[in-house]
């Protein structure tokens, strides 16, 4: 009779302790959501400012007598910055946490608008962009929800960082031109002062300090070294002989790179090339955000839902390259904007792709790193792409982006199809 009674006992035992350990499962599910969704406001709003600085930032520069060259200047000093301190922050990340590498990033967003709202002059404007060295919000954020995914939920939950970088694009430019227009040139400095103030303290007190599950903590082969300064060249590039991430790298940089000068460009081909005004220019950045927000926050994720990483990249580098043949073809802005339909796909697939693949293809504790190099790839377009892009508009005009886009994706189909990169094959259930 006791053998029953300690029989029954050990089973109510064992049925409080099985709805104990649901009830936490539960809890922790509800507490990575949140901290994702946290992630993802933190990226809407430095997006926000960010594009709403670039819009105003021609018109500050010009009120301070600065001529196109020297904008130039200032616009490749900030790609220089950002492309510096990518791997760096992302570097910071692994070895200090999330949290405190986004608690930098936002903090150095405060002070590089702090110091646009007080640049009357050319040598403070300059000043300025200084900050924008550790200014990483969008890599910050995805370091967060790389953590809190599985690898089969990350193509999917990065892809949905599409929606955040849309709504930046639309309401940070809208923001900037009303703000400006109604209230002064340096009303907007003052918004992104105080919205990234906001977003230091939502970093502070939502992000977990380390959002790493406590079972990947343990991951110690190949690792970032604890006592490597953050700093270290040779830590960084390390990566790179990981299986597969320098051929995915090479492919991630040259596959857009044609687009990326063409963009580059845009602003003066758009009025030389396509006769627009600024207003026009702007409901096409506008239609831009809105294919942003639809393709990469609803149609990238459903495809890695039920599609390989692998297939997913050929796709769209495949489409990249019939982007460039309607590029090379396009005479009306009309043209323009049915390319932009497989454009924005390609390029939202092939961010995301590549972003999930290699950051699988590291340790745990070097995602951050790994994000902050692919980071690096934008503001590395921006540093160069002012002089090759002009260039190329110079010499052989508009269409020469396409026929280079379309030449450059052939061969990477073709190279993709007969090599065997090694990639962790993962799909969401």
């Amino acid at each position: 009779m006791n053998a029953k009674a300690s029989s029954g006992g050990e089973e109510e035992a064992s049925g409080m302790r099985s709805e104990t350990l649901g009830e936490s499962s539960r809890l922790g599910e509800a507490k990575r959501r949140q901290v994702i969704l946290v992630a993802y406001l933190i990226a809407t709003l430095d997006l926000t400012f960010l594009f709403m600085q670039f819009g105003v930032m021609p018109y500050l520069a010009k009120s301070l007598g600065l001529d196109s060259v020297g904008f130039g200047y200032l616009q490749t000093m900030f790609g220089v910055l950002q492309l510096v301190g990518g791997p760096i922050f992302g570097r910071f990340a692994d070895q200090f946490g999330t949290r405190a590498a986004l608690i930098l990033s936002c903090a150095c967003a405060s002070a590089f608008f702090l110091l646009m709202s007080i640049s009357t002059s050319t040598p403070l404007l300059f000043l300025s962009r200084l900050p924008a060295v550790f200014m990483h919000g969008l890599p910050g954020a995805q370091k967060v929800i790389t953590d809190m995914t599985t690898p089969s939920q990350r193509a999917d939950a990065l892809g949905k960082m599409g929606l955040c970088f849309g709504i930046g694009i639309i309401v940070g430019s809208a923001l900037g031109g009303v703000l400006s227009t109604k209230f002064g040139i340096f009303v907007p400095t003052y918004v992104g002062l105080v919205g990234n103030l906001i977003n230091t303290v939502i970093a502070a007190v939502w992000i977990p300090s380390q959002a790493k599950p406590k079972s990947e903590h343990g991951v110690t082969e190949h690792s970032t070294s604890p006592s490597g300064s953050v700093f270290s060249i040779r830590e960084i590039l390390r990566l790179m002989k990981f299986p597969g991430v320098m051929e995915i790298f090479i492919v991630k940089v040259f596959s857009g790179l044609p687009i990326g000068l063409f963009m580059i460009m845009f602003s003066i081909i758009s009025m030389d090339f396509f006769g627009l005004e600024a207003v026009e220019a702007g409901y096409l950045m506008s239609y831009f955000g809105v294919l942003q927000m639809v393709v990469q926050g609803l149609v990238v994720g459903k495809l890695a839902n039920h599609c390989t990483e692998r297939t997913l990249l050929r796709l769209s580098v495949f489409v990249f390259a019939g982007v460039g043949l309607g590029m090379a073809l396009m005479r009306t802005v009309w043209h323009y904007c049915l390319v932009a339909v497989p454009l924005v796909f390609a390029f939202s697939m092939l961010g995301t792709i590549t972003d999930s693949i290699l950051t699988k293809a590291v340790p745990s504790s070097d995602t951050g790193t790994m994000l902050g190099i692919c980071a690096s790839v934008q503001p590395l377009t921006r540093t160069v792409g002012p002089t090759i892009g002009g260039i190329l508009y110079k010499r052989f005009g508009v269409s020469s982006f396409g026929y280079l886009q379309l030449i450059v994706n052939i061969g990477l189909f073709v190279y993709l199809l007969k090599s065997k990169i090694p990639l962790r094959e993962t799909k969401s259930q």
